[in-house]
């Protein structure tokens, strides 16, 4: 092989790193007995060109210094050592592997029996080392230059409670929409166009969330069945953009386009936020490929079972967890969010599963390193910080548990309000916590309605359309019987699955679709919109679309009358919160007077125009609310010390089926203007209604109404109705009554 001047180079920073007179690679092992740094001419070569020996090892790190090597070089480590996988050691120096920091990777895997450190289909399964080479087949990690222009960019620094945050997959937005140039359908630069910023920023949304951009393979077992892991839930790189997104190259142009995605949204006041996967790896359990940290130091990156270090821990439902307990490892992540932080101006992060990477080895800690490792960190403490609060193994669901400064994706919030809409019982008193930001899961611990994230829809199951279509799931072109995807999705088709001409039907789930998202803008807390559902988008009743890189999961941009009606009125609701500060206050709902004040900040109110009593809260058949904010209380004030003021806003929401008049609060000679009605379709009204205190509103059947008081005085609209009236329910059994008091 060509022969390559080697200097000792700096085990410090790890991975490989451009100095303008060189490079310099650093790799972690703790139990190699050698590493060898590998060099390749191009993507197509099927073996290194040069393979150069490490002998610097300092603290666990086998460092070396190309003098020669440049941006754009391709190269792979091999990590010589035992394997012995019934002590949890896997080397395999046939295999070439990926550097973990890799800050650009190329290529993909082409699967073949190579890719695994065993011999496939031996008696003795995982126990077999396999000698075959398998750098024909396997991706490159390339050397970069950091070096980019920002040109002047600033983060936006949108507050937490003032955030709107849009879900969505970097290649699915655009795949197919026609206004883009075809050569940017699909892609980072896709996402920063105008065409996109211009779309983004007349809906209001102030964030995007993305689907895992962190390089990402796709598992065997969906190749050979003719799919993807599209979701990208399935991390192999944790510096590297995904290739596969670039329209402009894999050779480090992915990380340029990156970058100009970027500053072009935050040009545009738009938020960046990653979904990122640090729970586990692609490497999956103990029969998964030999691709990167197993072979490098199995032992380190990765929970093993203390009785049987052969197999690993699974807290993810993937095969493996990584293994947040070693210095290395955390070390590792922390490098990576740093990263994404300060050279790719992300602005914040969603941790998937986030549960299993605060976990020891008794289960869930607060007190992990992880959380403590974060909380003093400089740069990471002042990002967005949001758990996904579970994970599949035991005690792994925490909604309401993280500690400051971390947000959560509230899962009690979706299931209150589908259930809530879906006319359960018992829910009425539920939706008061969730309407209010959900100060029982929140308040107890010094954090702010912030802390939830409210949704309805994510990624992750059906979307808004979808789940007022159907009642089940309909996985089959995922090729798994339809076995995989949550049973328990809240749902209801409103009387017949799927797509339906009935007109009534059809009423009826635009109905609820306004009534889902009128509930979640007007929530307490930071509304999450699933990319699509503005308007109506379908996943034919798949809730699981995660292997489905087709028009299931695209964005169909070709959108009907009705479609569009739907998306104005979506757009209307997210302006309208962003102008009203009483629907996204930093502190928590009170119900009661405020020090130094008379003022009650939040009332609830039944349909009489009575204030609601503890036998109505726990009551199985209440399905009526009226939620009373008050927009002049003095307990907000801007950061110059002054209060902020809104008017004060009726909120009525009714999940029974049939319609019931509520009595408007306050005292005589108020006026209200009725602004809202998801009995409309339009929603807003375009000639707002105007009623007096005392009036009845005509609350339809699965709807819900805003008022706004615009004549009288606010203090004066906090009351009960001067003309309310006796509400009728039906008593509570006997065993009704002992779990309401149990």
């Amino acid at each position: 092989m060509t022969p390559v001047r080697t200097w000792l180079g700096y085990s410090y920073p790890l991975g490989a790193t451009w100095m303008d007179n060189g490079v310099n690679f650093a790799l972690f092992s703790d139990h190699a007995t050698g590493v060898e740094l590998c060099l390749f001419e191009n993507r197509e070569a099927t073996e290194e060109n040069i393979r150069v020996p490490i002998s610097e090892c300092t603290d666990q790190v086998w460092h070396v210094f190309l003098p020669d090597a440049r941006p754009g070089q391709l190269y792979g480590f091999r990590v010589a050592g035992p394997y012995d996988p019934e002590h949890g050691l896997r080397f395999n120096s046939s295999k070439l592997l990926l550097d973990p920091y890799a800050k650009a990777i190329a290529g993909e895997v082409s699967w073949a029996d190579e890719m695994f450190g065993y011999v496939i289909g031996d008696k003795k399964e995982d126990l077999t080392q396999d000698f075959r080479d398998d750098a024909w087949g396997v991706p490159k990690s390339v050397v970069i230059d950091t070096q980019f222009d920002w040109q002047g960019d600033r983060k936006p620094g949108v507050p937490l409670d003032s955030s709107v945050i849009y879900e969505v997959h970097v290649k699915g937005f655009s795949k197919i929409w026609q206004d883009l140039p075809e050569e940017l359908r699909g892609t980072y630069a896709g996402l920063g166009s105008a065409v996109a910023i211009d779309y983004l920023k007349k809906l209001g949304v102030t964030a995007i969330e993305l689907l895992p951009v962190h390089a990402h393979i796709d598992d065997k077992v969906l190749v050979d069945r003719g799919l993807t892991n599209y979701w990208g839930y399935n991390t192999i790189g944790f510096f590297a953009p995904h290739a596969q997104y670039s329209g402009s190259g894999q050779m480090g142009e992915q990380v340029s386009e990156f970058k100009s995605m970027v500053r072009s949204l935050h040009a545009a006041g738009i938020e960046v936020i990653l979904d990122v996967v640090y729970n586990h790896t692609a490497e999956g359990n103990h029969l998964g490929p030999t691709l990167c940290f197993r072979g490098i130091d199995n032992i380190a990156y990765y929970r093993l079972n203390p009785q049987n270090p052969r197999f690993y821990l699974d807290f993810t439902g993937t095969g493996n967890t990584f293994n947040l307990l070693h210095p290395r490892t955390l070390q590792l992540v922390t490098d990576s969010l740093r990263y994404w932080v300060e050279d790719m101006h992300v602005d914040g992060f969603r941790f998937d599963l986030a549960s299993a990477l605060a976990r020891n080895h008794e289960g869930f800690n607060k007190l992990h390193p992880f959380f403590q490792v974060i909380q003093q960190d400089p740069v990471l403490s002042q990002v967005k910080l949001i758990a996904e609060p579970w994970d599949v193994g035991e005690g792994g669901y925490q909604v309401g548990n993280f500690p400051a400064p971390w947000s959560e994706w509230n899962g009690k919030y979706r299931d209150a309000v589908r259930s809530f809409w879906k006319d359960d019982e018992r829910r009425v008193g539920e939706m008061g916590y969730r309407l209010t930001g959900s100060p029982d899961l929140y308040q107890h611990d010094g954090r702010r309605p912030y802390a939830s994230i409210n949704f309805v829809t994510a990624h992750d199951g059906f979307t808004l359309n979808d789940l007022v279509s159907y009642n089940d799931k309909h996985n089959e072109l995922n090729d798994d019987g339809n076995h995989d995807g949550d049973n328990n999705n809240l749902s209801w088709n409103c009387g017949v699955e799927g797509p339906t001409d009935d007109p009534q039907i059809n009423a009826l789930r635009e109905r609820q679709r306004r009534n889902f998202l009128t509930t979640l803008f007007l929530s307490q807390g930071v509304p999450m919109l699933t990319g699509g559902d503005e308007w109506g988008r379908t996943q034919k009743g798949n809730n699981n679309a995660y292997c489905q890189d087709n028009e299931i999961s695209w964005f169909d941009w070709t959108r009907d009358e009705k479609q569009n009606q739907f998306l104005d009125f979506t757009r209307k609701l997210i302006w309208f919160r962003k102008a009203h500060p009483a629907f996204r206050r930093p502190k928590f709902l009170r119900g009661r007077r405020i020090r130094g004040s008379e003022i009650r900040d939040v009332m609830w109110f039944n349909p009489g125009g009575s204030e609601m009593t503890d036998e109505e809260w726990a009551s199985p058949f209440v399905r009526c609310l009226g939620m009373l904010l008050s927009g002049d209380t003095v307990d907000v004030v801007s950061f110059e010390g002054e209060p902020v003021r809104d008017g004060t806003f009726l909120l009525l929401i009714n999940a029974h089926y049939e319609p019931i008049p509520f009595v408007l609060p306050g005292q005589e000679n108020l006026e209200w203007q009725l602004i809202l009605d998801t009995m409309d379709p339009d929603g807003f009204l375009a000639e707002p209604g105007k009623f007096a205190s005392g009036d009845d509103v005509d609350l339809g059947g699965r709807a819900c109404c805003l008022l706004q008081l615009v004549k009288g005085a606010q203090a004066q609209a906090r009351a009960e109705s001067w003309k309310k009236r006796p509400v009728e329910f039906p008593p509570l059994s006997a065993e009704e009554e002992r779990a309401r008091h149990t």
